[in-house]
């Protein structure tokens, strides 16, 4: 049994490409706040991570010369909705993105980040003391 066929480690590792991908947008947003008619963006979240993350997989794979190569199983990348949403001000120039506001989200996104691995984390934990021997230290 791998640790994807749990459905709650499949979660945490949605919500944690989610993450990952919303820091990418915030990233972009910092990066062109100075560029002219520029939008904000930020993603929304899905109501299921894990079913999310599963419906979308990249197609192309390790390609296996020989029968005796270990069988690799494609990798998926999440790929979530992302959509325009615009800071609190926009200046003269059209652009939308307001620094401090992005600090707020990338602050928000980084907190989250941390209680997702501190969650997986204590879920491997439990695990392993579920699959000790009984009375081993």
């Amino acid at each position: 049994m791998r640790l994807d066929d749990i459905p709650l480690f499949d979660a945490i590792r949605g919500r944690l490409g989610w993450l990952e991908e919303r820091q990418r947008i915030i990233a972009q947003n910092v990066a062109n706040s100075d560029t002219p008619g520029f939008a904000a963006r930020d993603l929304r979240a899905p109501d299921d991570f894990a079913h999310a993350l599963a419906r979308q997989t990249q197609g192309v794979g390790m390609m296996r010369t020989s029968a005796a190569h270990i069988a690799l199983e494609p990798q998926r990348a999440a790929r979530f909705a992302s959509m325009t949403s615009p800071d609190s001000e926009t200046t003269l120039d059209g652009n939308s993105v307001v620094v401090e506001e992005q600090m707020l989200r990338m602050a928000e996104s980084r907190m989250a980040h941390d209680a997702a691995i501190g969650f997986y984390q204590k879920s491997m934990n439990m695990l392993r003391m579920a699959a000790r021997k009984p009375g081993a230290g």
